[in-house]
């Protein structure tokens, strides 16, 4: 793959993603230790958010992208497809977020930045680096297939270890609330949500490629 030429925004980018997760970290292990809590625990917890996994992933690329060197890890992040899946799923965070929770709290101070920074700001800035930066004209509909191993397979944990510790990340898949049923109606609905995401993303990709826009 070819260097990518040197942007200072994808440098902020990248900076921004890994301190709204620094953030968020430093207030769930600093709620850990005041209430003497495992600090082991607290990071499980925290990294067992889609939103967490999800952000990780973004400063990850943001930051091959911006400082990288060439190598096997750089052109596996950095290749379309994984990308693109990146992308998808940033923009199902978003998106879920504000249909789904944004209405359930009221987060403020450094919490209400390292909401924003997950939620909203860097979900923005990786949409806009898939516009400007990814290369265009390889996604194809199976990978489509293939991106959603990744939250069907936190989902399947997620179901896991809240059956475990009688606590789910997400108030959608809480099987103690909801049964079965309901939890299951409400992961095809997000699902669905990722692959329209991902139809999109598609359109969008065979269409910047189109001769016309090269």
């Amino acid at each position: 793959m070819p260097e990518l030429p040197a942007r200072p925004w994808l440098s902020a980018a990248a900076v921004l993603g890994w301190l709204g997760l620094a953030v968020q970290v430093y207030l769930v292990l600093l709620a850990r230790w005041q209430e003497q809590a495992s600090l082991i625990g607290g990071l499980v917890n925290v990294f067992g958010y889609f939103t967490v996994l999800s952000n990780t992933l973004v400063a990850t690329v943001l930051s091959y992208a911006a400082f990288g060197h060439e190598g096997r890890a750089r052109r596996f992040f950095l290749s379309p497809a994984v990308s693109s899946a990146v992308a998808a799923s940033i923009v199902l965070v978003a998106l879920a977020y504000s249909l789904l929770l944004r209405h359930l709290w009221h987060p403020q101070g450094w919490q209400w930045l390292a909401d924003e920074l997950l939620h909203d700001v860097m979900p923005l800035l990786y949409v806009l680096y898939w516009w400007l930066e990814v290369p265009k004209g390889s996604l194809r509909l199976w990978h489509l297939a293939v991106w959603a191993l990744y939250p069907a397979v936190y989902f399947a944990y997620a179901l896991w270890r809240g059956s475990e510790i009688g606590v789910y990340a997400y108030p959608f898949i809480d099987v103690a609330s909801l049964g079965y049923g309901q939890v299951m109606l409400n992961a095809l609905g997000v699902l669905a949500g990722f692959w329209g995401i991902g139809l999109v993303m598609l359109g969008l990709d065979r269409w910047r490629s189109s001769p016309g826009l090269a």
